[in-house]
């Protein structure tokens, strides 16, 4: 078993720019990346949030924070380049972790509005479970 430093991405939408509307999406977003990755959180190096412009409210990272095991990770907040015509109230990450999964079988979380900015991996994410369903029932 090989371990490697893997970037695991994902994104959501605010509905609003209020403190409970960014805490209610960050929250979602990381329940969805630990449910799918089996993470121990020991393995998590670093994580990055960007935030939109129109977001405002309060600290992605200060959300994370308020997670188990989430306090020693480091985590830095930054504003996204803002580019006209881009995905308004959007709230992305890259989290770093130690792991002996290969890249391939990494779940990264696209939500809410944030599906079409990765369509192809929400996809290739769909066929990659069933192929595992497929597998699980043949044993």
């Amino acid at each position: 078993m090989e371990w490697r430093v893997r970037a695991i991405r994902g994104a959501t939408t605010v509905s609003e720019n209020t403190v409970e509307a960014i805490r209610e999406a960050v929250r979602e977003l990381l329940d969805e990346l630990d449910a799918h990755n089996q993470l121990d959180h020991d393995q998590i190096i670093s994580a990055i949030f960007t935030a939109t412009r129109d977001l405002d409210a309060i600290f992605p990272a200060a959300i994370a924070r308020e997670r188990p095991h989430w306090d020693n990770v480091a985590l830095l907040d930054v504003q996204q380049m803002h580019v006209e015509g881009s995905l308004e109230r959007c709230i992305r990450f890259l989290i770093h972790v130690n792991t002996p999964v290969s890249q391939l079988e990494i779940h990264h979380p696209y939500l809410r509005g944030a599906k079409n900015l990765r369509p192809d991996w929400s996809l290739a994410q769909v066929s990659q479970s069933v192929s595992s369903a497929m597998k699980s029932r043949r044993r």
